[in-house]
């Protein structure tokens, strides 16, 4: 049985963006683009109604190309636990408002019983402080944590 993985959107994001002058996010898109042509074939890929509202938004042009990267994966449900869950990271980790929706990747990734949660989104879902606050939250709830990481650490699959 292949491993799981929940696709967080800054990852598709990376993948279709136009390449970056900033050489730190160049290097971010062509680890992407490695990643997703080499690695994962080897995983069962998901994705969330909350990946799809992030990726249609700004420019209706990157919009369609981030759609249509996506656009194979099986949609994850979102449920009223998940919900209540999300409330209980969002407080915790104390995320700024707008980020509220990394909660419910943390949350679906983690209900959904995935193995991975890949991102490029190091200060709100892939952090130590994340991890560990994450970790101990679903330890007094009887969840697995998944392991949270960027693509570049999910290489070796």
């Amino acid at each position: 049985m292949r491993p799981s993985v929940y696709i967080e959107s800054s990852v598709i994001s990376y993948l279709t963006s136009r390449a970056s002058r900033d050489l730190v996010i160049a290097a971010h898109q062509a680890i992407t683009q490695d990643w997703w042509d080499t690695a994962l074939p080897g995983f069962d890929a998901y994705i969330s109604p909350i990946v799809l509202a992030e990726i249609t938004k700004g420019d209706a042009q990157a919009a369609a190309a981030r759609l249509a990267a996506a656009s194979a994966f099986p949609i994850l449900e979102v449920t009223p636990d998940m919900e209540q869950l999300a409330a209980l990271y969002f407080e915790a980790i104390q995320l700024p408002e707008k980020a509220r929706a990394d909660s419910y990747h943390l949350a679906i990734a983690t209900v959904h019983h995935m193995d991975y949660l890949v991102s490029w989104n190091c200060s709100h879902i892939v952090s130590g402080f994340v991890r560990r606050t994450i970790e101990e939250i679903n330890a007094k709830q009887g969840f697995i944590t998944p392991v949270f990481c960027t693509p570049e650490e999910l290489m070796e699959v």
